[in-house]
């Protein structure tokens, strides 16, 4: 492909990120314009949204502080250390500067984006109630268009990140005729800056929202017997407004994040297939073919409302993802067409693969966590003889979730590989080495056409939370008992949709990961050519009489073999999947720490004031807000920290190989136990609601309902998925990037 037509086509990239722009705005404006409901409504809006502003205040405040010294510390680290920059004519001091802003823009851009998605369901959540006395349609429409205001900012905000600090270093800082292929290396402060930020937003909003979530159900369901939701329960404001900081916050952080280092790693891999063919369009393709997919999610979201005589919600939601999913492949065709020259065709197929997966994760996903196949069921049958039972039916459905999402990426990883190499043997390379570069640039573009869909899928994320916070206004101001069944209905959707989004975050990662430790190992093979004699191992060949030039080949090519029999790589791998079990294990903890104080809260205001059941007095909603804010802040430290530094420790103690080790086991790890919670979490979540809409029968066809010992269970089992699906699981899919994103920037120090 030829300057020109580069050039012409990534104009594409700035026209995407205005429209994008400008498709959220116009959507905002749509959404906003709407009716706010009756003044009931309105109140409980306002206290909804003056919890969660204040909540965001205190954490992004923490977490930014947190930002700006981590920045000074890689600044001083790379300038120090990273003697041997892969970017040629940058000083290490000079890649340390840039590397420290990359990393502060990232971890901006990552906190705006959890704050526009918090703030989008906040003013959205009133209206889809309002909306919802209309019935269920129109308030599905509110609902997601709320929803794709948070995603197509987020998606722009990624894409003008990585873009803009690309063209500025590149093109202004550095200079030169081959600066984009040097700008690449420059921006991976912004990946790591993101994951940081991401990390600590989800920490702490998935601790938030679970210890006010657990102490309502526990207390306000079990021991008192009031609906969800109910305004007599003092924890029901803290509940709604986590779903905010938890749901929308966090997740817009957690995919913000993704896209941005798994953009910037295929970029990284598209320069050494540029280097073999001097085909500039591998290193731009990422962009090019991100920015094809925000107008594919725009369709999406336009065409997604309920048809006359449709009761289900997620008919619309899965019509507008397969619309969002025939138009990129449409895309993704003429883009690897009009890039990737003769060899398009095996480009292409990767694509495809990416976007096969994508809908084999959302089968996956719904075939687990929706109340009509056999799973949910299973659990909410298991409810009928007691909480053990349920409990039991969860966990061995939680592990079940892993088989087939393990599949599709094993099946995705390989053919894609095999495409990959394909491409190379088209394009008349022969050498083993760019064949296995091709494979894994392959893996990039399949990760690609995943993402194409990602402003549509994080619609359909904030979907979730914005129906469940409008269920919860409709109950609190007394609505008819008609609007409530619809907005319980758009709940179980919503359910589905956040477990499809973490399905898809999760996979993409899977994808990704494979390309991030490419990163890495490349990284490490580029400082020992240039260390030299001055690297131990090619010392000692040296040393036993190998000339210098083949020593450094030696070890050059052993950095691609991780070799598990070496036991320092065994102890570093080993670390890899003790990290990912003692993370979750420091997130579900904080949870229970955080709950009890909530539930001991909601205990002391029933028996203090008895007025609050008979409904003559309110709780004291704020005491319940601030119990669950402090507890979030004050736990998400412990495990944030220990993502951070094991990782470093490993590295810096057992070096480079052994960092490879805990980065490869620890991703593979990371990605079994998410994929397990975020399943058996819905699962568990929607066997409850499944019981609640009374479609659970006993022995003589009498429905189960709320108030039954069967739903008493359900609501335990659930408390007990909560912190999986919502907090931990989460989590994982940042810790997965933090790795990758860590051992990269840091890998000088694993020397």
């Amino acid at each position: 492909m030829d300057g020109v037509s580069v050039a012409t086509l990534g104009l594409i990239i700035p026209v995407a990120i205005l429209v994008a722009f400008g498709f959220a705005f116009w959507l905002a404006r749509d959404v906003l314009s709407r009716d706010t409901g009756t003044a009931e409504m309105q109140a409980v809006g306002d206290v909804i949204y003056e919890g969660a502003v204040a909540f965001m205040r205190r954490q992004y405040s923490t977490i930014m502080m947190f930002a700006v010294v981590t920045a000074l510390i890689l600044f001083v680290v790379i300038g120090k250390f990273d003697q041997f920059p892969e970017a040629e004519g940058v000083s290490p001091w000079m890649n340390g500067l840039y590397t420290a802003i990359a990393f502060l823009v990232g971890a901006s851009l990552s906190a705006l984006s959890g704050v526009i998605g918090m703030w989008v369901a906040v003013r959205s959540n009133v209206r889809v109630a309002a909306a919802a006395q209309g019935g269920v349609g129109p308030a599905l429409t509110v609902a997601l268009r709320g929803g794709a205001v948070s995603g197509f900012l987020v998606v722009a905000l990624s894409l003008l990140g990585v873009w803009g600090v690309f063209e500025i270093y590149g093109r202004y800082l550095v200079g030169g005729d081959n600066w984009f292929a040097v700008a690449p290396y420059l921006i991976v402060g912004l990946g790591f800056g993101a994951s940081f930020v991401a990390l600590f937003a989800q920490l702490g909003g998935g601790i938030y929202t679970k210890a006010a979530d657990v102490g309502a159900d526990l207390v306000g369901k079990v021991e008192q017997g009031i609906p969800e939701d109910d305004p007599r329960n003092p924890a029901v404001v803290a509940d709604l407004v986590g779903d905010n900081v938890g749901d929308c916050a966090g997740r817009g952080a957690d995919l913000f994040e993704s896209t941005v280092a798994e953009n910037i790693g295929a970029m990284i891999l598209g320069i050494l297939l540029w280097r073999i063919g001097g085909n500039v369009g591998f290193i731009f393709f990422p962009l090019v073919v991100r920015s094809f997919g925000i107008f594919g999610s725009a369709a999406g979201v336009l065409t997604a409302r309920m048809r006359p005589g449709e009761t289900d919600p997620m008919k619309p939601l899965n019509r507008g993802f397969y619309i969002t999913t025939g138009l990129n492949v449409a895309f993704l065709a003429f883009s690897t067409y009009m890039m990737f020259g003769e060899s398009w065709a095996w480009w292409f197929g990767s694509g495809l693969i990416g976007i096969a997966t994508a809908l084999a994760f959302l089968y996956i996903t719904q075939y687990y966590t929706e109340s009509r196949y056999r799973p949910v069921q299973s659990i909410a049958e298991a409810s009928k003889t007691g909480s053990a039972t349920n409990i039991i039916t969860g966990l061995a459905v939680s592990l079940e979730t892993t088989a087939a999402p393990a599949i599709a990426i094993s099946i995705a990883l390989l053919a894609t590989y095999w495409t990959g190499t394909q491409a190379a043997a088209h394009m008349g390379v022969t050498s083993a080495t760019t064949h296995s570069a091709a494979g894994i640039y392959a893996t990039a573009v399949a990760t690609m056409g995943m993402l194409m869909s990602a402003a549509y899928i994080l619609a359909m994320d904030t979907f979730g939370p914005i129906v469940d916070n409008a269920g919860g206004i409709v109950e609190m101001s007394d609505a008819p008992e008609d609007v409530r069944r619809g907005t319980d209905a758009l709940d179980s959707a919503g359910n589905t949709t956040k477990a499809l989004t973490k399905g898809y975050a999760i996979g993409s990662a899977a994808l990704a990961a494979f390309l991030l430790f490419r990163a890495y190992l490349d990284k490490v093979a580029h400082m020992v050519e240039n260390m030299g004699g001055a690297n131990d191992k090619v010392a000692a060949l040296v040393d036993s009489g190998t000339p210098l030039d083949q020593a450094v080949d030696v070890v050059k090519l052993a950095v691609y073999t991780v070799d598990m029999g070496d036991v320092k790589v065994f102890v570093g791998a080993l670390i890899g999947a003790m990290l990912v079990f003692l993370f979750s294990s420091l997130a579900i903890s904080a949870v229970g720490d955080a709950a009890k104080g909530m539930i001991e809260e909601v205990r002391r205001q029933f028996a203090a004031d008895p007025g609050i059941m008979a409904g003559t007095s309110k709780p004291d909603y704020a005491q319940a807000v601030d119990i669950s804010t402090r507890a979030a802040l004050r736990q998400m430290v412990a495990p944030g920290l220990l993502a951070v530094l094991v990782p470093v420790a490993v590295g810096l103690l057992l070096k480079s190989q052994a960092a490879a080790g805990l980065l490869m086991v620890g991703t593979i790890t990371g990605v079994m136990v998410a994929t397990s919670m975020n399943n058996g979490g819905g699962a568990w979540d929607n066997a409850k609601k499944l019981i609640e809409a009374g479609k659970l029968m006993d022995d003589d066809g009498n429905a189960l309902a709320k108030g039954s010992e069967a739903h008493a269970a359900a609501v335990v089992g659930d408390t007990v998925g909560d912190p999986y699906k919502d907090t931990a699981g989460p989590s994982i899919h940042v810790l997965i990037k933090l790795l990758a994103t860590i051992t990269l920037v840091l890998s000088p120090l694993f020397m």
